[in-house]
């Protein structure tokens, strides 16, 4: 997770964790105290700002749900039912994700009613990671929930249904049960396999990847048995399968008609500069030339071997296109590509490959020298 902002000067840029900072927390208290008018707005933003400024982003949602819990009523039913009126009086997005991370910490003996919080909460944010906490607590009595979440009218409850109970969510814990047994959550990707929404299609395509990280091939069947001539089917299918076909799973490239045995190759590789200094720009091109007098269909992508602190590498696949080639014919690609230090990746110096797939299969290869 990048953890500042985007700001067209880049000096200027704040971090995230600026989103729970004082003027959020008075207003945050101020609505509070509004909706239950004994407690002391004053004393909330004293104990919601103490000690703020040595914690990060989560760390500032977490203290904020702690808190609030101390001061709101120590009936469960009414402290959530203050969060129902401040809600859709507050800022919507990731600050809201406060009001289902306090169910999802002391609502487990109110199953129930916390559900039922979070599903009215989602719309103003997300509760896909507070639901998980009941879903491990108690699998089944959750599942029977988020399929009746699936048939809702609401795309925020629907979507919720398929991100809370997704194997392998970012920024989560993992649902060990999903990930032994995706027969559990396959009814509700099933309900949701051609949704109008697009936002709730993004979520059954990643929870579909999810699959194919641990049963590619169950993930491939329940594809196959998915009507796919409906184009936003069609869409979660190829969107799931993106891991599989960068890895060149032939059961993946046939479901889309990519010939795992395609017959291509792939003719001057350049890569310039050949030494880069880091913040720089890779270039490449390359052509991809058919050796046959038919028709075929492509899946072009290529891969970075990244050099690692110990001296090994880590291969990153990345994607470029998708291509009707014709009877002995040739497509002709180039790209450009950044090399930055993110969150997520630190460079190191040293050789570093370059690999162009076909078809989910290495045509070609070529090196660069990464200066730090």
């Amino acid at each position: 997770m990048h953890l500042c902002t985007v700001s067209n000067d880049l000096s200027m840029a704040e971090p995230l964790k600026e989103m729970f900072n004082r003027a959020y927390f008075e207003r945050l208290a101020e609505e509070v105290e509004r909706a239950a008018p004994k407690i002391k707005r004053a004393v909330l933003i004293k104990d919601l700002l103490h000690g703020n400024d040595t914690r990060e982003l989560n760390a500032r949602m977490r203290h904020a749900s702690i808190t609030l819990r101390q001061h709101l009523p120590a009936d469960f039913r009414k402290a959530v039912g203050v969060l129902r009126e401040v809600a859709p009086r507050m800022p919507k997005g990731y600050t809201a994700l406060l009001y289902p991370d306090l169910v999802g910490q002391f609502g487990h003996d109110h199953p129930a009613l916390s559900l039922d919080a979070l599903k009215y909460f989602t719309s103003f944010g997300s509760s896909e990671f507070a639901v998980r906490e009941f879903f491990r607590r108690n699998v089944n009595g959750t599942l029977k929930q988020m399929r009746l979440w699936a048939e809702d009218e609401s795309e925020h409850v629907r979507r919720l249904a398929s991100e809370g109970s997704r194997p392998r969510l970012p920024w989560s814990f993992r649902l060990d049960a999903v990930l032994k047994d995706p027969k559990l959550t396959t009814p509700i990707l099933e309900r949701l396999c051609a949704d109008d929404s697009l936002y709730v299609r993004k979520s059954v395509a990643n929870h579909l990847n999810d699959f194919s990280k641990d049963h590619p091939a169950y993930m491939i069947n329940v594809l196959r048995s998915w009507d796919r001539k409906h184009p936003h089917t069609a869409w979660i299918a190829k969107h799931a399968s993106r891991t599989l076909i960068k890895a060149g799973n032939v059961d993946a490239l046939e479901l889309f008609a990519f010939d795992s045995k395609v017959k291509v190759r792939v003719d001057d590789l350049i890569i310039s500069p050949k030494r880069l200094e880091l913040g720089g720009t890779l270039e490449f091109s390359f052509t991809v030339v058919s050796e046959v007098a038919r028709e075929q269909q492509l899946v072009v992508d290529y891969a970075i071997h990244y050099r690692k602190a110990g001296g090994g590498t880590s291969r990153k696949v990345f994607k470029l296109k998708e291509a009707q080639l014709g009877p002995l014919a040739s497509l002709n690609i180039s790209k450009r590509q950044r090399i930055v230090d993110f969150s997520t990746r630190k460079h190191y110096p040293g050789e570093h490959l370059v690999e162009v797939l076909v078809n989910g299969k290495e045509r070609a290869k070529a090196t660069f020298i990464l200066k730090i």
